[in-house]
């Protein structure tokens, strides 16, 4: 339970928590939702639901702290048989279990909204805070351009987060991830100009297409709205799109760290169709990530695309069958660039595309990867030294498997020659 905790504070607060005596009612219905009430400074106790089923939890207390040490509380009052006999929930707790029931127990596809009237109302206000967003946007970056990048690269995080808050404030948050990945330009390296007014221009592009929209062809435009922030739910993806079966490569895995939600991505190639595709799972910080892909193997599925001009992210929507994949086939430099060059002409925001190389790790005069023409890939700067990478390779030839950006490929995978697959 404790494992679950944000950071030390909660773990500390809910221990001790963990009594009696805070606890005037508590509850338990058949070991997969636990409710409660617990004293504090308020003058009403706070009410705290969890449904374990989950985990999930829902607290009537101000923290922003997910889950609170109100939750963690009591689930650790549960895991010492001390949340009271079984029985049924409060109204206030009862409502949102079965909420929950609802949503998840929904087998059937997306459903439609119970008020119709109510969501266009709500679709229609975001599209105007939107539309608000990137005027103000537009506004900014002719700004920054008009006061000279100097200006920039002698500003604090504060520049970038503002005008991110402000995009956050206008439901796209896509824009604003894209504009806090600005504050981590190296502007004491060199180029730090151009690549600095490049992001300015694409987030410029970016702004002026989702104003045209209505204009674009829809996969363009599906491209687009998912750049600025707009989602598609996982229901309706796997109810309108056409699946994929092949035996599919688990090429790469990578986990990062977003603000309060850790992402997950696996890279999976098709054996038969070529077809690329990317698998997200995100979680929040305490809680796990989805395991059930292993790198190096392969898994006979079926999957569904999102929609966009460049479709990668995709649902797993039917597993048949796990396999020992083996090395996949590497390509060489020159298809990959010629691939991501494919790739950008239909999405110029991507900025990250998979790669599978035959080649050789060397270290002089940068890191790289050479393939047997010669041609060279520098390695990310942030990947750094990359030694397992090196002592695998032993100077011979590696099936290599990264993710490609403009800084360089980040390797995450390489086949040793017993063609067996070793995270990097």
């Amino acid at each position: 339970m404790l494992a679950l905790a944000p950071d030390a504070s909660s773990r500390r607060g809910a221990q001790l928590l963990a009594s009696g005596r805070s606890w005037p009612l508590t509850g338990a219905a058949d070991g997969s939702a636990l409710w409660g009430e617990c004293l504090g400074s308020a003058a009403t106790p706070y009410r705290t639901v969890v449904d374990l089923t989950g985990p999930a939890y829902r607290c009537s207390c101000p923290s922003r702290k997910f889950p609170c040490k109100h939750a963690l509380a009591l689930m650790l009052l549960w895991s010492d048989g001390a949340t009271g006999a079984h029985g049924d929930p409060p109204d206030w707790a009862a409502s949102w279990i079965a909420g929950r029931a609802a949503g998840t127990s929904d087998t059937e596809g997306p459903k439609p909204p119970t008020d119709p009237a109510a969501a266009l109302r709500r679709a229609q206000q975001r599209e105007a805070r939107v539309a608000s967003g990137l005027a103000e946007l537009d506004r900014w970056l002719c700004d920054q351009v008009r006061q000279g990048l100097a200006v920039s690269q002698r500003s604090g995080y504060r520049h970038w987060d503002d005008i991110a808050a402000r995009m956050v404030d206008a439901q796209a948050p896509g824009l604003a991830e894209r504009l806090r990945a600005l504050a981590a330009v190296p502007y004491s390296g060199p180029g730090w100009d151009g690549r600095l007014l490049e992001e300015y221009a694409l987030l410029r592009l970016l702004a002026t297409a989702c104003r045209e929209q209505a204009g674009l062809p829809p996969p363009l435009r599906d491209t687009v709205r998912s750049r600025v922030g707009f989602t598609v739910r996982q229901a309706d993806v796997l109810a309108s799109a056409t699946t994929v079966r092949d035996h599919w490569h688990v090429l790469a895995r990578r986990d990062l760290d977003q603000d309060r939600i850790r992402t997950r991505r696996f890279w999976l190639r098709g054996r038969c169709t070529g077809r690329t595709a990317l698998v997200l799972s995100f979680a929040a910080v305490g809680q796990s990530l989805d395991d059930s892909l292993a790198v190096g193997t392969a898994t006979d599925a079926d999957l569904a695309f999102y929609p966009g001009a460049i479709p990668l992210r995709a649902l797993v929507a039917a597993r048949h069958d796990t396999f020992p994949g083996g090395p996949p086939p590497g390509s060489t430099v020159a298809e990959l660039l010629a691939g991501y060059a494919m790739a950008l002409g239909g999405d110029p925001w991507l900025d990250t595309w998979p790669a599978v190389l035959a080649a050789t790790p060397a270290r002089a005069p940068l890191p790289c990867l050479y393939d047997a023409a010669g041609e060279a890939l520098p390695l990310h700067p942030g990947a750094g030294d990359c030694w397992p990478l090196f002592a695998l390779s032993g100077g011979r030839p590696l099936t290599v498997a990264g993710e490609w950006t403009p800084r360089g490929l980040w390797p995450l995978t390489a086949w040793d020659q017993g063609e067996m697959a070793v995270p990097l």
